[in-house]
């Protein structure tokens, strides 16, 4: 089985996973998606209500908006990209994820990241980046450093979804961006 064939069948997993509540009240679960072979692999942290409809990831205004970011800084959804979360279902009424939700899609995240083999990990917003770094991570404190994580060089940024609320930080998760293609 080549790479594609078994990323499609982790996929296949993960929407019709009902290891948690979270599947109760989805419409789709939001496996992933991007390149196969992804220099860059995004993790964010839940779907939310336009990713649930649709069952694709960062497509509402978060979506679009990290788009736009992306393609400032040099780097383009299509070819450099794949994007997940740790959370594979939307938590209802966008709640952050729980615990034994988190702890319940992770082996997904690790095989996602095992399959794709992505030079470079972009850790989006809080949830994430404490899933992954430690409950005690301050991304307010250490956004836009270099990170090694599981042998991959991690850089945390803030969340599409903060740029939204403070848009005094969308040069700052563009700079971020840059970074991160410069290294490629």
């Amino acid at each position: 089985m080549n790479r594609k064939e078994e990323l499609q069948k982790v996929e296949h997993a993960i929407c019709s996973c009902t290891k948690c509540m979270l599947w109760e009240s989805r419409t789709h679960a939001v496996p992933g998606g991007g390149k196969v072979s992804a220099p860059v692999m995004i993790i964010g942290e839940a779907p939310g209500q336009h990713e649930d409809e649709s069952g694709k990831p960062f497509v509402g205004r978060s979506g679009k908006l990290l788009d736009e970011m992306f393609e400032v800084a040099g780097l383009n959804r299509a070819k450099h990209l794949y994007i997940t979360s740790v959370v594979k279902c939307r938590p209802p009424k966008n709640r952050n994820p729980y615990q034994k939700e988190i702890n319940t899609c992770l082996p997904y995240v690790f095989k996602q990241l095992e399959l794709i083999k992505p030079k470079l990990i972009i850790c989006l917003g809080s949830v994430a980046a404490k899933t992954l770094l430690g409950k005690d991570f301050k991304i307010s404190k250490k956004r836009g450093q270099w990170i090694s994580f599981e042998g991959y060089g991690m850089l945390p940024t803030f969340h599409p979804s903060a740029v939204l609320r403070n848009p005094n930080l969308k040069q700052v998760v563009i700079e971020d961006f840059k970074r991160v293609a410069q290294r490629l």
